[in-house]
């Protein structure tokens, strides 16, 4: 699994509200996940024969270190005792500082980073290294090295 920022909050409203915000800052649906026991979101597809193995087994997937099995198991507990979670998968370190500063401001009650010194900036679908400029009043981006 790549870089996850995962913040734990007290409550559904709050964590969706804050997947609001991040998606409204601009971070992909797809990149943001919330999870909770009334919304279960990517952990419904987990397998699993309970709700509480579907839960055990996404965020294992998130927090794949053995390091981390018992924060996997804090986090069952939370969820099922009503908290949320709200977890970001940041392209970059700009992306990591800007999810954690949204998720801090909205009172995560708990922070956990993931893999964040190993992340590299994805590229978009290109074949070709660099980067793409966008200039006014041209149709097609001019490809930039």
């Amino acid at each position: 699994m790549s870089a996850v920022l995962l913040a734990v909050f007290n409550d559904y409203p709050t964590a969706d509200r804050v997947r609001t915000r991040l998606v409204s800052d601009g971070f992909p649906t797809d990149r943001v996940n919330l999870t909770a026991s009334a919304d279960p979101g990517r952990a419904a597809e987990a397998p699993g024969p309970s709700q509480r193995a579907k839960l055990r087994q996404h965020f294992r997937t998130l927090l794949s270190d053995q390091s981390e099995r018992r924060l996997v198991a804090a986090l069952v507990r939370r969820i099922e005792a009503g908290a949320a979670t709200v977890a970001v998968q940041p392209r970059g370190a700009v992306e990591s500082q800007r999810a954690a500063q949204i998720l801090e401001d909205s009172g995560a009650e708990q922070l956990v980073g993931h893999d964040l010194d190993n992340q590299a900036f994805e590229h978009a679908a290109g074949g070709e290294e660099g980067y793409w400029v966008r200039k006014p009043g041209r149709a097609a981006p001019a490809h930039r090295r």
